[in-house]
């Protein structure tokens, strides 16, 4: 009996795997939100993020996670960012650490700019978790849209994601509050 449950649970877990390797979000067209977030981390997320508010399809960008060290004028130099677009339109966050914090981080400056709909920017392997953690600090009335950068990732990194997104998938079922 035993054997055949961990049996079971291997089959689907496997199963699972291959779908959530060969199933990576895509990214999304021109919806239109009212601010829109990049995750630190990864090659081509803060570009997308600059071309989503230099397009007009969201109002603000957040970009969530930068390392202290990083100054607003070098983040701006870096990105060609001008500085009028700086001081009214992005905000650089420094507090969130891990794809759990961005979403806090993300959850606090959705409220205190007003935000009502939301576009993520993330890698395509990360979406799944990162949306996961986003939409569990966020309000439930807030619209998340996700729009993932198209990468590569290699069998490892999709390994690696696929165990980390279904332990938090399931930490409701075992973390304690």
């Amino acid at each position: 009996m035993i054997r055949r449950l961990i049996s079971i649970v291997l089959i689907v877990w496997a199963l699972g795997f291959v779908l959530f390797a060969v199933t990576v979000p895509q990214p999304i067209g021109n919806s239109g939100t009212d601010g829109v977030v990049v995750l630190t981390g990864g090659k081509g997320r803060i570009d997308r993020g600059l071309d989503v508010l230099g397009e007009g399809w969201a109002k603000r960008l957040l970009v969530s996670g930068v390392g202290r060290e990083v100054k607003p004028r070098e983040f701006a130099a870096e990105y060609g960012i001008k500085s009028p677009l700086l001081a009214c339109c992005v905000t650089l966050g420094y507090k969130a650490v891990d794809t759990r914090s961005n979403g806090s981080e993300t959850a606090e400056w959705a409220r205190a700019a007003n935000v009502r709909s939301l576009r993520l920017v993330t890698s395509d392997w990360h979406m799944r978790r990162a949306a996961l953690e986003l939409r569990r600090s966020l309000p439930a009335d807030i619209i998340v849209i996700e729009d993932a950068v198209p990468t590569h990732p290699n069998l490892s990194v999709l390994f690696l994601e696929y165990n980390k997104w279904i332990a938090r998938l399931t930490a409701p079922l075992w973390e304690w509050r």
